[in-house]
């Protein structure tokens, strides 16, 4: 086994003693199984920092009427917009700086003030008594939480190649999975004493603000987030000091305990890591890449929050009548159905067809579902119960792969030393985007529910059709010209 790490590290030009990335680099190498653990770290930071983004939304209509700031039933989605698109503002004030944070001083800092800021601010939120409370609570929540471009840089960097486009899948798969999931538990467990009188009293803490308890247990769910993630490697590379040759680091090598590969950066002689020779604003398939993103994360967002505003809406307005409940059921079998479809077909699937006909498909079969939803709410029993899980199945499969083609390629569209930054930008436009969706989405819907007897699109027809639209747009500039890809291999990065 000695004779294994020496030959590993003989194969390595270049390596800095107290480089943590170089450190990860040189552990790599050796590591031919399943990369179980790493998989399982990043799984479980993406979902701390997805499940509070939308878990308000099977109740927020609920909050909102107890708030008594909205007049009439259908103002509702209206107000409820601005609180959905709070986090996603605060969030887009400052996904650069963090993505600048995170190629200055690291990855792993980053991530433990994210998972911190969901233990504060979640819990805030969840005691929120008042319409300002709740929007600002919401507001410091996303700015104090920028660790999804970091850790999307994260997920290529400590993966060997082969394992990179599923580190990047499990990126995306427990995004998605965060927001089903979290939608799932605040449908389950918010207005406690109204479910569950045995458990909860109304003058209990829960009682009196009942729509806590799924906050509380996200916050907590955070909270060992946060002490695990204490024992992540870091993985970027700092190289400013004199460089070690393989055999003098081969003790340092032998003594430590697992982690992952980074990714290498040349340096001068200085140590210093070179910067690129163009701009990331200049970088087509970058930019590129990050304008379809953006423009499906505005769908996605806004399909998010109509989904749970139409299915608790009234038979009248077009909606489905459901609770809480209802909708909680619906999107705990959705997330339970993404997992084992992003786990076990996306990789194959993505390896044959490639991440851009995937996206593509994806798309296209998305705008032919959606068509279906109000023709599906003419239903009622069981038909309608089977029918709304199935689509909400394939809805959130389909958006779910057209997300993890796009981080595939603006990974594949920078360096090492700039991913942060990269992810940095592409978390800012998402980001306002992602605050257009609800706040607009709410507004459409409720100005569609006060057109049931229009002549064009009545109702939530019209919904469903400007929704479709936006698919379509994005779908459209998915093909060439708009939509270009590195040509040549990323340095050091990924396959």
């Amino acid at each position: 086994m000695a004779e294994e790490y020496r030959e590993a590290l003989l194969k390595k030009d270049d390596y800095y003693e107290n480089c943590p990335g170089c450190k990860v680099d040189q552990l790599k190498e050796l590591k031919k199984g399943f990369p179980f653990r790493d998989l399982i770290s990043i799984w479980i930071v993406v979902l701390c920092t997805a499940l509070p983004i939308s878990t308000l939304f099977p109740f927020l209509y609920f909050m909102i009427r107890d708030f008594g700031i909205a007049e009439r039933e259908e103002d509702i989605g209206y107000y409820a917009g601005y609180v959905g698109s709070s986090f996603m503002i605060g969030r887009a004030l400052t996904s650069v700086f963090w993505g600048i944070v995170a190629d200055r001083y690291g990855r792993k800092p980053v991530i433990l003030l994210g998972t911190i800021a969901v233990v504060i601010f979640n819990t805030l939120f969840g005691l929120s008594v008042n319409f300002w409370m709740a929007i600002i609570t919401r507001f410091l929540l996303g700015s104090l939480n920028g660790l999804l471009g970091p850790i999307k840089a994260y997920a290529v960097e400590i993966f060997r190649a082969e394992y990179q486009a599923l580190g990047l899948s499990t990126v995306s798969t427990a995004w998605g999975l965060g927001l089903i999931i979290g939608p799932a538990l605040g449908g389950f467990l918010a207005q406690p004493a109204e479910k569950y009188p045995n458990l909860f009293s109304k003058e209990s803490l829960f009682g009196r603000f009942p729509y806590f308890l799924p906050c509380f247990c996200i916050s907590l769910f955070a909270l060992v987030v946060t002490i695990v993630s204490c024992w992540l490697p870091e993985t970027l590379h700092v190289h400013n000091e004199k460089k070690t040759s393989s055999n003098d680091s081969y003790d340092a090598l032998e003594a430590a305990t697992g982690a992952s590969k980074g990714d290498e950066t040349r340096t001068d002689d200085k140590g210093r890591k070179p910067s690129s020779n163009e701009s990331l604003l200049k970088n087509w398939p970058l930019m590129s890449s990050i304008v379809v993103y953006c423009i499906f994360s505005l769908h996605d967002m806004a399909y998010t929050e109509i989904f749970s505003l139409w299915a608790e809406s009234s038979r009248k307005l077009g909606g489905l009548g459901y609770t809480t409940e209802d909708v909680g059921e619906v999107l705990a079998i959705s997330g339970f159905s993404l997992l084992v479809f992003q786990l076990s077909l996306y990789p194959f699937v993505e390896r044959i067809l490639g991440p851009i006909p995937v996206a593509q498909i994806a798309a296209a079969l998305s705008i032919l579902l959606l068509s279906s939803y109000p023709f599906i709410a003419m239903l009622s029993g069981l038909g309608l119960s089977i029918l709304i899980n199935c689509a909400s199945i394939m809805k959130n499969v389909f958006s779910v792969s057209i997300v993890t083609g796009m981080f595939i390629l603006q990974n594949n569209a920078v360096d090492q030393n700039q991913r942060g930054a990269a992810n940095g930008i592409s978390m800012t436009g998402m980001s306002l985007f992602k605050a257009v969706g609800p706040a607009g989405g709410g507004a459409i819907l409720s100005w569609a529910q006060r057109r049931q007897n229009a002549a064009f699109l009545p109702g939530v027809q019209m919904v469903f059709f400007i929704l479709n639209a936006v698919e379509l747009i994005g779908l459209l500039m998915t093909f060439k010209p708009f939509l270009a890809q590195r040509q040549d291999k990323p340095r050091n990065g990924t396959a």
